[in-house]
């Protein structure tokens, strides 16, 4: 049966963000993830994760100004500068709170511009060779065009050549079945075809993003698929309760039942 980490910016919205550790560890779950922790000091997250009895699976690298629809830095050539600050800033936050991965968001560019492309290969060498001093992984993650229009990084095979290119050892795949999907179909086989470079799986039911099973894809068939292959990281669970977070968690009783 897969390890179940719940992601803390869009699950138990119930409770403020502080509170929801200790909600989620309530709730069964192993560990938290979460898009950006920037705007509380990185040792209160610290004692919220460590006194809920959490594992933290990762968290981003800030995003630029989010608010104003920034997705990221890492594409961006004009940014670099602010891009490389915002790795250290990541890196500090992730050296308390306990992450051995970040996700490096690509931001919103053309991936058919060499200038793009070439920002995008050099911000993640860059990321990739701070994070190794670390002991930390960065990943990267195929969003799809549907809920993030304009997003630099939305092939999953643009994703694998460049892991492979660049060739470090701490550079994964963050395979979100949700993304994927919609994106290009065939799951179960983009599992098997990239294992050997993802570093972190989410989960969501399409085409709402809700929980696992609501669906038109057979999200239990896919955790399964995982188990047979031996992917040994945890799942995130990267979705929009469609009521309250506990009322819809039932399905997480059914993954050891299928």
């Amino acid at each position: 049966m897969p390890r179940f980490a719940a992601n803390l910016s869009m699950m138990f919205t119930e409770h403020a963000f502080p509170d929801r550790f200790e909600a989620a560890a309530a709730a069964g779950f192993e560990a938290v993830e979460f898009l950006f922790p920037y705007e509380y000091p990185a040792r209160d997250i610290a004692a919220r994760r460590v006194g809920a009895g959490l594992e933290q699976a990762l968290f981003n690298l800030p995003p630029g100004d989010w608010a104003r629809g920034e997705r990221g830095l890492a594409a961006l050539p004009e940014r670099k500068a602010e891009f490389r600050q915002s790795v250290r800033t990541a890196l500090d936050y992730a050296a308390v709170i306990g992450a051995p991965r970040l996700h490096m968001m690509a931001g919103l560019a053309d991936p058919g511009r060499s200038p793009h492309r070439a920002a995008y290969r050099d911000s993640l060498a860059f990321a990739a060779d701070a994070a190794a001093e670390r002991g930390v992984e960065v990943l990267i993650e195929p969003i799809n065009g549907r809920d993030m229009p304009g997003y630099f990084l939305h092939d999953f095979d643009y994703a694998a050549d460049l892991i492979a290119d660049l060739g470090r050892e701490n550079i994964k795949l963050q395979f979100d079945i949700y993304h994927r999907q919609i994106l290009c179909g065939d799951v179960i086989r983009g599992l098997e075809d990239l294992l050997p470079i993802i570093g972190h799986v989410q989960i969501a039911s399409v085409p709402h993003r809700n929980e696992p099973g609501l669906g038109e894809l057979d999200d239990f068939r896919v955790l399964r698929a995982l188990d047979d292959l031996g992917y040994q990281g945890f799942v995130g669970c990267e979705y929009r309760p469609s009521g309250a977070t506990l009322d819809g968690l039932g399905w997480m009783s059914k993954v050891s039942r299928v």
